[in-house]
């Protein structure tokens, strides 16, 4: 696919998309979409990938869906044709058995900030802002915001931030747990390769089934989330990366983990 709207820089087993819409703030319509879509099956079907990092172009990380794109009639077939394509990204985002960061460089509202919510950890600038303002225009976020949001860091501070509508700093988000860290505009992209440098230390395996694990607990009772973990456990412990992991224990040195 000719990628138009956003660019990727694949390296060091990781991807690394930038939103290149900025003359609209990073708003995305299907164009956009598709081409994530694109990137994300590519990354989902390599396995010399393994970890996603997603930016913006310009003073905006995203402002949400494009409202030229996006009907703002709900009775019509198109509204609910483009919600879904809308949903499907964002939970696929999710899903994918490898992990996700938002390195957020800037004004991160609404379908921007569900999007960084279907990530896994989020790096913002120290000017970024974030919130979700669609109250103001007489509707709500309804592309995950509130079940993301309210799992993240908790009921009352989600009804406080979708019910007023108010934007919130960068400083506020990571005081309430919206945002892993916190750091100079010109330091993000190094605090993000951080996180993805870390993290591909360990064993590709077991991140990706720890990811899984994690969010799936959230959807199912406390004992079927444990029997989950016990599975999970069982299939990790016949993997190559997992007597590697003991061998290299055992001997005092760091793993070499193959992702088999």
């Amino acid at each position: 696919m000719n990628r138009e709207k956003v660019s990727v820089e694949m390296s060091e087993a990781v991807a690394t998309v930038t939103f290149r819409n900025s003359k609209k703030l990073n708003a995305f319509d299907g164009q956009m979409l598709a081409e994530l879509k694109d990137v994300l099956e590519e990354v989902a079907q390599r396995e010399d990938i393994r970890l996603l990092i997603l930016t913006g172009e310009g003073r905006a990380f995203s402002v949400g869906a494009d409202m030229n794109w996006f009907t703002p009639d709900p009775q019509t077939h198109r509204f609910r044709l483009q919600a879904r394509y809308t949903h499907s990204f964002f939970d696929a985002l999710e899903d994918l058995e490898k992990p996700v960061i938002a390195a957020i460089n800037g004004v991160c509202v609404g379908g921007g900030l569900e999007l960084a919510l279907s990530c896994d950890l989020r790096v913002a600038a120290e000017q970024a802002q974030f919130g979700f303002p669609e109250v103001n225009a007489g509707i709500i976020p309804g592309s995950g915001g509130c079940s993301r949001l309210a799992r993240l860091v908790g009921l009352g501070v989600a009804k406080e931030l979708i019910l007023t509508g108010e934007l919130i700093s960068a400083a506020e988000a990571k005081q309430i747990g919206l945002i892993n860290s916190l750091v100079p505009l010109g330091q993000l992209m190094a605090k993000a390769t951080d996180y993805a440098h870390r993290i591909l230390q360990r064993g590709p395996l077991a991140v990706g089934l720890a990811k899984q694990v994690i969010n799936t607990a959230l959807d199912v009772d406390a004992a079927t989330a444990r029997t989950l973990e016990r599975f999970a456990q069982s299939i990790l412990l016949k993997t190559e990366d997992a007597k590697e992991g003991f061998r290299a224990f055992r001997e005092k040195r760091p793993p070499r983990f193959s992702g088999k």
